[in-house]
């Protein structure tokens, strides 16, 4: 059972990937088509994000991963490097948990 959800995924998947590149090329440079295009994968990552930050289990939670995230966003704004950004919200995070 668990062999027929995998190939049934993976032709799917394919299904997907095949309709995508039978999209004509016309339809793909209306500039609508290309915004949404452009923001559909800061969606996808925007909702994983705030998932992983603001649930634990089924319950909403408010914990040191939120300030975590709210370090990285200032940080983000300040135009800091991607390292500064990942460091500096680690130790936020690692320092809430500690002291709290």
């Amino acid at each position: 059972m668990m062999w027929t959800a995998v190939l049934v995924s993976a032709v799917g998947c394919y299904l997907l990937k095949l309709a995508g590149l039978s999209v004509p090329s016309r339809i793909l440079e209306r500039p609508l088509v290309e915004r949404v295009a452009d923001l559909i994968p800061v969606a996808l990552l925007s909702a994983l994000i705030a998932v992983q930050v603001f649930s634990r289990g089924h319950e909403l939670v408010l914990d040191a991963r939120a300030l975590g995230l709210g370090v990285a966003v200032v940080l983000l704004l300040l135009r800091a490097p991607f390292l500064v950004v990942v460091f500096g919200a680690a130790l936020a995070a690692a320092g809430a948990r500690y002291f709290l």
